[in-house]
């Protein structure tokens, strides 16, 4: 672990691309009170303004000690499938739930609290984008959804599927994410092995695995490296209440979830 990051901090293990940086922020570093206590990066959350202002400050320092000039790109994320080309320029709020990058400096920025951060690279280091994968933005439409559509962008800038990294950060885990048959519907429609991701309940719903899910979505992209969340419980957000926010598990006990975030830019 990086001795200058927050504690708890993620940086992704894997084989990044020379002058490619990312790193995924927790709980810990920031001024929030409870229920948002401490990092809350989300400003639409009903946490203080200027406690959220001050927060996304200290994420600011930290990429900054990284890359000069290093600025995150918070997305008004909608659980859509749009995706965005940001530059150092870009301003924050844009409505998507996608963005890739090729200027350096420029922060692609997700912020989650149980939806599924992905963050992707070329191998090359040209491009990095970072996608909001929520089950609804996974599964899209007619199997269009997020990660189809980072994926065609990234094509679309010289980086092939078969020539993409991925990690997957933190999200609600296979013990804790129950759903209704109309989830399960939305993939297993499309792909007959995503019944593989879920596990039937007593009562009709079903225990669903994100992180799977979104492994299977981008197998059948051609993107075969992919690190990170594996679906053990570490990297649960209901289960590790004192590193990661839950909406599911803040809104129902506390009364509100603040947001962490997953970063990647070139530097």
């Amino acid at each position: 672990m990086d001795a200058s990051l927050p504690a708890d901090w993620l940086v992704p293990d894997w084989p990044a691309p020379p002058g490619v940086h990312a790193l995924c922020t927790t709980r810990n570093g920031g001024v929030s009170a409870d229920p948002y206590d401490h990092l809350n990066l989300g400003a639409h959350v009903g946490d203080d303004v200027v406690a959220v202002q001050a927060n996304r400050q200290v994420l600011q320092s930290v990429l900054q000690a990284r890359t000069a000039g290093a600025r995150a790109v918070f997305l008004n994320q909608v659980h859509g499938t749009d995706v965005a080309h940001i530059d150092g320029a870009t301003p924050d709020a844009m409505a998507a739930d996608a963005c890739l990058a090729t200027a350096p400096g420029a922060v692609c920025t997700i912020m989650v609290a149980d939806c599924l951060p992905v963050l992707l690279a070329h191998r090359a280091g040209s491009v990095v984008a970072a996608a909001h994968a929520g089950w609804r933005g996974l599964a899209g439409e007619q199997g269009q959804g997020v990660l189809e559509s980072t994926v065609q962008r990234l094509a679309g800038e010289g980086a092939p599927a078969n020539e993409v990294i991925a990690w997957l950060g933190p999200c609600i885990g296979p013990t804790a994410f129950e759903v209704g048959a109309e989830v399960r519907a939305a993939f297993c429609g499309h792909d007959a092995a995503a019944e593989a991701c879920f596990v039937l309940q007593p009562g009709g719903k079903f225990l669903a695995d994100l992180a799977g899910l979104a492994r299977l979505r981008l197998a059948a992209l051609g993107l075969n490296a992919v690190y990170g969340n594996d679906g053990t419980a570490p990297w649960c957000t209901v289960r590790n209440a004192s590193r990661f926010f839950s909406h599911r598990r803040d809104t129902a006990v506390p009364g509100g979830s603040g947001r962490f975030a997953a970063c990647i830019w070139r530097g």
